[in-house]
């Protein structure tokens, strides 16, 4: 199987864009990330695969963590957190007793882990919904390997 076609044939995949985010003491930790789902309304769960092979892999490992849906305005967040760091960063954090989460985002959901799984090369991040809010508003898509806009009617 040509794997490269393989992701091609993923990214037909239309899906919305997070940043999810986690604590290691006092320090701020991010990644982009589009696979991410909600599994299970009781209790309220959801997931997210994360690549071994990232330092956010060990980040997230037994560790709270903050699902932060961007809308269509923060394409800039989602390259500062997908490895093009920006050297001001595009965003301010907002703290609360679960980490930082990234303000004005059109949604956040904080959890604390419930359980993980393996993904093959990615580890499968179960989180138990703990608190969240959204904002109504255009996500952040992205299709092709590229953001796009979701329209809505």
């Amino acid at each position: 199987m040509d794997l490269k076609e393989f992701r091609n044939c993923m990214g037909r995949f239309a899906t919305g864009v997070t940043v999810v985010t986690c604590n290691e003491g006092d320090d701020c930790h991010g990644l982009t990330a589009n696979s991410f789902t909600s599994v299970s309304l009781e209790p309220p769960l959801v997931l997210v695969s994360i690549d071994r092979n990232t330092k956010a892999y060990h980040k997230l490992k037994d560790n709270r963590f903050i699902v932060n849906i961007l809308a269509a305005n923060q394409e800039d967040i989602a390259l500062h957190f997908a490895g093009k760091p920006y050297e001001t960063l595009p965003f301010n954090w907002e703290k609360t007793d679960y980490g930082h989460r990234i303000k004005h985002s059109l949604a956040y959901i904080e959890c604390e882990p419930w359980a993980e799984y393996d993904g093959g090369d990615h580890v499968l991040f179960l989180g138990k919904v703990i608190n969240f809010n959204y904002e109504n508003g255009e996500p952040l898509g992205y299709y092709g390997g590229k953001f796009s806009k979701i329209v809505q009617d």
